[in-house]
């Protein structure tokens, strides 16, 4: 990536040579562009919210910004995109979106995210650092870019306006009004699931902002609920992508002798799993981890994993990430362990599980969903 500070070499993490899809975009580097063209001072401390791969901070490492992020993929690659370009790791503090934010904020950079709840959750948590000098700008390109966008920052920080498109990006431009009266944080929301969905009816569902289907519970994990393995005598079982942790919650539920792990590689949605659980007074055993799927869980050592793997990277439609983790539940699983899979139908995913295990499995299908089952011969 050109920046106005060099060359950077940047990839996604994990790298995969045959991985076509960039760590950087025009947004990107519209923004960076913008701040060495406006010569913005950026002495002070320096926020980056959303940046993806690590392109904008890797870029102002210089300045010694802050990084606040909702991935694990994103931090790592950060950390490697850092090492990578010879800077020192600790020249950018990694936070997490679920890390107290710094107490002064003089220049906010904002990657918008595909969650709208995402952005104003993080705005509403930034928004008592943020002072009348602070340099707030976003960026995204014009079709993440929308008029909820634009309010939200106008309604939290102040007058908002965008500027002219370059490359399909755009630009947000946002003039602090602090008014000293905190808002309120919607965030986390609680809802009760209904009746009808086996051992979690009428339970508690806790889901901070950006998880998905925050609001309600999606047709597509209803199904699956309607569909899961009876677990009884399973020693541990893994929600894969657990989200808010509503899949496992139901498995340790049923059968509170299981082991339960929820994985995420968003701090969001594990944070929302734990809070599920908690809720829900659960006996039994968990565990709660950030990270890249099934990375470091020890080969063969899990009896059944259950999975709604997602099939975008913010805006770009990719099988990578399901690709990935179903090769991880492979390695994980015992031999005679399992591999439960939702998905859409059109995703074609009994294809992948059949080169994967030599093996899948229709359990139950609807003219949108199917529930596939894989074992680990």
């Amino acid at each position: 990536m050109t920046t106005p500070w060099g060359e950077l070499a940047l990839a996604r993490f994990p790298e995969d040579p045959r991985e076509r899809l960039r760590a950087w975009d025009a947004s990107d580097e519209y923004l960076l562009r913008h701040l060495a063209d406006q010569e913005t001072s950026l002495s002070g401390t320096v926020v980056a919210v959303g940046d993806r791969w690590g392109a904008l901070v890797t870029a102002l490492a210089a300045h010694r910004p802050v990084q606040i992020t909702d991935s694990f993929l994103a931090q790592e690659a950060t950390r490697a995109n850092l090492e990578r370009n010879g800077v020192e790791t600790g020249s950018v503090r990694l936070l997490t979106t679920q890390d107290p934010p710094p107490d002064r904020v003089d220049v906010l950079l904002v990657r918008v995210p595909k969650s709208l709840a995402l952005l104003e959750d993080q705005l509403l948590r930034l928004a008592p650092a943020v002072h009348e000098g602070t340099v707030v700008v976003g960026t995204g390109m014009v079709k993440e870019i929308h008029t909820s966008t634009l309010r939200l920052f106008e309604r939290i920080l102040g007058p908002t306006r965008t500027s002219l498109a370059e490359k399909k990006a755009r630009l947000i431009f946002c003039t602090p009004e602090p008014s000293g009266e905190p808002t309120a944080n919607p965030w986390p929301y609680s809802y009760t699931l209904p009746d009808g969905i086996g051992p979690v009816s009428g339970r508690t569902v806790v889901n901070h902002a950006g998880v998905f289907c925050a609001d309600r519970l999606d047709i597509g994990t209803r199904f699956f609920l309607q569909h899961l393995p009876v677990t009884k005598g399973t020693r541990r079982v893994v929600d894969l992508g657990c989200g808010n942790g509503v899949v496992g919650t139901a498995v340790a539920l049923a059968d509170p002798e299981a082991e339960v792990l929820f994985v995420d590689e968003s701090f969001q949605a594990v944070a929302s799993a734990k809070a599920t659980y908690k809720a829900n007074g659960v006996p039994g055993h968990a565990e709660f981890r950030v990270g890249d799927g099934l990375a470091g869980v020890p080969a063969g050592s899990v009896d059944l994993v259950l999975s709604n793997p997602p099939f975008h990277s913010h805006q770009a439609t990719t099988d990578t990430t399901a690709w990935r983790m179903f090769s991880g539940a492979r390695r994980a699983l015992r031999p005679g362990g399992e591999l439960w899979v939702i998905g859409n139908r059109h995703l074609g995913y009994h294809v992948k599980l059949r080169r994967l295990f030599g093996n899948s499995r229709l359990v139950a299908g609807d003219p949108k969903f199917v529930v596939l089952k894989a074992v680990k011969t």
